[in-house]
């Protein structure tokens, strides 16, 4: 090889590294980013979390900041949606490393496509859901629901614990905000699996404000923990988009919700929704 071609080489290896590794020091170590004050110093057992992190819409440089935002709130359990394993795997790393808060994580991909997450060719990155959970998780199950849509869509579930008890979580994102008549198939399947448990909790996107129609078998089940939220249009729901709409949503059976809040982020086109709960 030519010492042109060479240092053409090199330079190809060292931009692949960074784009791999993410931002850095000069030194190599990950810059992590300062926590607010107040923000807890370990996990909040009654705290829990969905986030629509909208890969590839920011890309994985992106990773360090998602990694402050969870840990700002230190959730026992983290529901992501429209994540890709590689990402995921970041963040832990990014929350373990820098913030001292350890989980571990349950992957629910519906999708292996390089275009979506990178990788190689025959090694192409998940892409669907995950759930982080301080708790060891067991009983997994991963879901795709007969129609995706527009592209694959499931639903997946754990079990761990919130505040000390054993609870069902699932972790869904369901079909795109015009496909109504998919997206109430699609509920159906989640509700019958839903409707199994006493004590759930069902974390994601919906895709579908909350007087909408296909979200019907979901209320006649769980409430919101937005206390102020339901079914009805008039009720008064905080929007959790960009586009100010209510996408996102932390369905509760078996524990009574204490205070929901809803965080802007300049790392999703979904707000972050966080939610302390108390037992039923």
């Amino acid at each position: 090889m030519t010492g042109t071609g060479a240092r053409w080489l090199t330079g190809v290896l060292i931009v692949a590294c960074v784009l791999l590794v993410g931002p850095s020091t000069s030194n190599g170590v990950h810059v992590a980013k300062p926590l607010p004050a107040g923000a807890p110093e370990d996990v909040v057992p009654n705290r829990v979390m969905t986030w629509n992190i909208c890969n590839p819409c920011k890309g994985s440089d992106q990773n360090v900041g998602r990694a402050a935002e969870i840990a700002t709130y230190a959730p026992q359990v983290i529901g992501l949606q429209e994540a890709c394993v590689r990402d995921v795997e970041r963040i832990r790393d990014h929350l373990q490393y820098q913030y001292g808060l350890v989980y571990h994580v349950a992957y629910g991909s519906v999708l292996q496509r390089w275009s979506r997450c990178g990788g190689v060719p025959w090694s192409p990155g998940g892409f669907g859901q995950a759930i982080l959970s301080a708790a060891p998780m067991t009983g997994q199950v991963n879901v795709k629901y007969p129609d995706g849509g527009s592209e694959d869509r499931g639903y997946m579930a754990v079990t761990t614990l919130v505040d000390g008890r054993p609870v069902r979580v699932f972790n869904t994102h369901l079909a795109q905000r015009r496909q109504e008549a998919v997206r109430a198939k699609q509920t159906v399947v989640l509700a019958k699996a839903v409707a199994r448990y006493d004590r759930t909790i069902v974390l994601g996107d919906f895709n579908a404000v909350p007087e909408a129609a296909e979200l019907s078998g979901m209320w006649r089940l769980a409430e919101d923990a937005d206390s102020e939220c339901g079914p009805s249009a008039a009720g008064m729901c905080e929007p959790t988009t960009d586009w100010r709409s209510k996408f996102d949503y932390i369905f509760l059976r078996g524990f009574v919700p204490l205070e929901q809040d809803v965080h802007l982020t300049p790392y999703s086109d979904h707000d972050l929704v966080q939610a302390d709960l108390s037992r039923s």
